[in-house]
Parts: structure tokens; sequence; C-alpha cells
């Protein structure tokens, strides 16, 4: 048991008939969530386990965090939730599974008709203020591991639950949750979005992203925007939204559209283009 008093065995019971036989590890630091979960699954494989039990490890606070690309994922005790869920997934086509847990998450913490929680493809929570000026508020790293003739998914959340001591390294600026809610607190977001979480994974393993891509559709930070890749043959474009599979439309200033996935190409705001203002 931690500091924050996570109740393991409520979250156990909350999370059993989504995942049957998970087990809630809390603990109070850790190198990397994802990286823990990742170890677990390479022990049970060469222990010749034929299952891999689903797990949940949430941490308060983390020292080798990461994010796409290795980037690191910046996580301070008392004001970042972060953790991971680790279960076997025989998803037939994975494609768009960031896009569909960010809509799975957005929805949990953000109900709300006219959304302040919005989706930055492919795997960014971004939170709007009122003048149209958005910052970052979480992100999510899906790691596949191989298993037996399939493979874990091991899916990591980070999320900014207040403001950090020190936010000057975030480009985009830094948001927090508790600009939505004062009280707001790890164990009861965990409780929010962790069951939101597993049911999304069900329903993507079932579906794919088909399911997800009108709730992705209503949260998207870059529809209509005029975005820069690091794509050499699409430097620059508008966002079309998504399609089928969860890659990104972009019309070239030639009109052609094209479509780019998610390991192709990190997106960013155009420097002289606003963020898409609330309710539109």
């Amino acid at each position: 048991m931690t500091g924050l008093h996570w109740n393991a065995e409520t979250l156990c019971q909350r999370l059993e008939p989504l995942c049957p036989g998970i087990r809630v590890e809390a603990v109070a630091e850790t190198g990397s969530t994802n990286t823990d979960l990742r170890e677990r699954v390479r022990e049970a494989g060469l222990a010749g386990a034929a299952t891999f039990a689903p797990r949940l490890r949430v941490a308060e606070s983390q020292h080798a965090g990461r994010g796409r690309h290795g980037r690191t994922w910046r996580a301070e005790r008392g004001a970042s939730l972060t953790f991971s869920l680790a279960l076997e997934m025989a998803a037939a086509d994975w494609s768009g599974l960031s896009l569909a847990i960010g809509a799975a998450l957005a929805d949990a913490l953000d109900p709300g008709t006219v959304p302040r929680i919005r989706l930055k493809w492919p795997n960014d929570l971004w939170l709007l203020d009122a003048d149209g000026a958005g910052r970052k508020l979480g992100g999510v790293l899906i790691e596949t591991v191989p298993f037996g003739s399939g493979h874990v998914a091991v899916i990591g959340v980070g999320l900014n639950l207040h403001r950090l001591a020190d936010a000057a390294g975030f480009s985009a600026g830094c948001a927090s949750l508790d600009e939505l809610d004062e009280a707001v607190s790890a164990p009861a977001v965990l409780e929010r979005v962790a069951p939101a979480l597993a049911a999304a994974l069900r329903v993507f393993s079932r579906g794919g992203f088909a399911a997800f891509h009108a709730r992705f559709a209503r949260r998207d930070l870059l529809a209509g925007r005029h975005v820069s890749t690091t794509q050499r043959d699409a430097p620059t474009g508008i966002a079309e939204g998504v399609g089928a599979s969860g890659s990104l439309r972009l019309r070239l200033p030639d009109g052609a559209v094209r479509e780019v996935s998610s390991g192709e190409v990190s997106v960013r705001l155009a420097a002289d283009e606003p963020i898409a203002t609330v309710g539109s």
C-alpha cells in the first residue's frame, strides 16, 4: 500500500468482469510501469506459462517513463498518474489502437456534450482553454511483446493531475486535470479510466478501430487544421480526419490526399495555425 491509499481490491473487483484473473499492483516509485510489465511477460514466457494473467501496475512516480520514439515522459509524485495494463490480445488488426484508447480515456474523463479534452493524433490528450489555446494533458504508449503464439499488449498511460513544478520543457504547454476538477486525485481518476480502458480493449479485440472512429472524430484536435510533418513527401498539409484504420488523412498543397500511419510521421500544429476552438 502506498501513500495515496490505493484500494487495489476494489479496483480488482471492478476490472475482473472485463479482465478475468487480473492482478493490480501499486508502488510508490518505479522506472517505468511499461518496462516492469514487459519484464513480467518475458519472465512468464521463459517459465513456459501457457497464458498471461492480466496485470495493472500503477506508480505514484516514474523516473524512466517513456513516450513515443524514446522521448522521456515526466511523472512527478503527487502531480501525475502513471499506469500500465498488460493483457493478451488477439486483435485481427492492431491499426488505430492508440486512437481507440485515447477516445476511451477522454470519454471517461470528460463526458460532456462539448468536450474540452481533445485528441491529438496519434496518441496525445490535450485540454482546450476557453480561448481555443490547447496544452498537452497526457499520452498513451503501446508496446507489444511476443508470448507463445500471440502477443501481450502493454498499454501505458500518463496523465497530469496537477501542474508540474517545472513545466518549462513542454513545448506545447502543460495542462492538468485539476483544471476540470479541483478535487482530482490519482486513485479516483484510476478508478474511472481503468475500467474504461479495459472495456475499450475488449471492443477493439472484436471489431478493431471501426467502433471508435466516430468517438475519435468528435475530439479530433487536428481536423481541418494546417499541420506540418516530418515525412519528406508530405511535409505540410491540411488534416482531414482519419481513415478506417486510424491513419491520418492529409490533403497536400497539390490537392492529393495522403494517408499516413502512426509509425511514419510526427504531426505538429503549424506555427501560424490556431488550435480548434471549443465546440468546433
